[in-house]
């Protein structure tokens, strides 16, 4: 049991569980109903994505300085209360079941799930 960090859209792998989109919206010009058939998520859990500001500053292709600024505001994002309780949360449930969280960026090194990733771990999650 562990926590996969997937890019949403990409076919999904044996044993990887219920799939939690963690972006700001939903696929564009997907119907609702066909958001997990397609391989996006089963479940939207935007609480964990990052603001609409940060969203703008990651799509603007950022140099690495610009990088660090989004690390940084994305991380004090995820240190309020509601954020915190849903890391904590998602770390429990990965000690007794398999899902996977993730977002659209074909990057996972330039994405907040590489933060969201590195947030898990240190709220003890298990992952893949």
């Amino acid at each position: 049991m562990a926590i996969r960090v997937v890019r949403l859209g990409d076919p999904r792998t044996p044993g990887e569980g219920l799939r939690l989109g963690t972006v700001r919206r939903p696929p564009r010009g997907v119907p609702k109903s066909e958001y997990a058939s397609r391989d996006f998520y089963d479940v939207w859990l935007p609480e964990l994505a990052p603001s609409e500001e940060l969203v703008k500053i990651a799509l603007s292709t950022p140099d690495e300085r610009q990088w660090q600024t989004f690390v940084k505001r994305y991380r004090a994002e995820m240190k309020h209360p509601a954020a915190g309780r849903l890391l904590s949360l998602l770390a429990a449930f990965s000690q007794h079941a398999a899902f996977s969280v993730g977002c659209y960026c074909a990057d996972e090194t330039r994405c907040h799930r590489s933060i969201l990733k590195a947030l898990l771990e240190e709220h003890s999650a298990r992952l893949e």
